[in-house]
């Protein structure tokens, strides 16, 4: 009998499910964070309690018997991705990101765009079945549009409203006031994570601020640039993901065929680990 294994792991927690030789998911599980840049041990422990878990729901089957796909956080740095190939008893294992995992599900299998927008954000493009993903380098260079994105332009506008350089609005000032001013500003900027920069974020996207608004409204053309040079001239179906991807495909609503996804990044693991049979 061949057993496949899907997990979809993230910084927050990790689920796991199996699947029969005819698709039917027969267990499902869930453990803690699998980062695997984080702390790529810790993370390995995970995956095996969700894929356990999953087991014993299914009541059959053993690790040594799974063909795994792991769609993880962090799975793009490889030094991490294989120290935990070492770590994974599976019978064949293929780790890739959870943009990929997630991307996958979402588009299931047909040509498309995924953009997945929340804390951080990441691109992909699958044409004929080949995936490429774009983007994803983290909110000191890249995530574009992202929710710690966003965050950090607030932050900036507020410390040059308060210079005179920008118009001061009732966001801004607001904002001063909770961190303590330029120094506390300042201060935050250094130590805070990317998840602290988007708790911000809804309040950005909540159109109540003029600041607010000019924020996500260059946000908002950056993504819609970037999707047209995925695009190159064809009419691909873009699908967004994530906290945020809502709010821009509002926004962005009309420019190109926008659908929902067609499955989770679960679903996607799945199938990916399906084809490696």
């Amino acid at each position: 009998m061949s057993y496949f294994l899907g997990i979809d792991g993230g910084g927050t927690g990790c689920r796991a499910a199996i699947a029969d030789g005819a698709g039917r998911i027969i267990g499902q599980g869930a453990a803690g964070p699998a980062n695997i840049s984080v702390e790529t041990e810790g993370a390995c422990a995970n995956i095996l309690a969700a894929a356990r878990a999953a087991l014993q729901d299914a009541g059959q089957g053993h690790l040594d018997e799974l063909t795994a796909v792991l769609g993880l956080a962090g799975a793009n740095v490889t030094a991490a991705a294989r120290s935990l190939q070492a770590m994974l008893p599976f019978r064949r294992t293929r780790i890739v990101t959870d943009a990929v995992t997630a991307a996958t599900g979402a588009l299931g299998g047909g040509d498309g765009i995924v953009a997945a927008m929340g804390t951080g954000s990441v691109f992909a493009v699958q044409i004929g079945g080949a995936m490429r993903q774009y983007g994803g380098r983290g909110f000191v260079l890249g995530d574009e549009g992202s929710g710690a994105v966003l965050g950090r332009a607030l932050l900036a506008e507020a410390l040059r409203a308060e210079d005179g350089f920008a118009p001061m609005t009732p966001l801004l000032q607001a904002v001063l006031d909770e961190l303590g001013g330029i120094e506390g500003v300042i201060s935050f900027g250094f130590r805070a994570r990317p998840a602290e920069f988007a708790q911000f974020a809804p309040r950005i996207i909540a159109g109540t601020d003029p600041a607010g608004e000019r924020i996500f409204a260059a946000a908002v053309a950056e993504i819609r640039a970037m999707i047209d040079r995925l695009q190159a001239g064809r009419d691909l179906p873009v699908v967004f993901l994530g906290g945020l991807g809502p709010h821009y495909a509002a926004r962005l609503q009309g420019l190109w065929p926008i659908q929902p996804p067609r499955g989770s990044g679960l679903d996607g693991a799945l199938h990916l680990a399906r084809q490696e049979a």
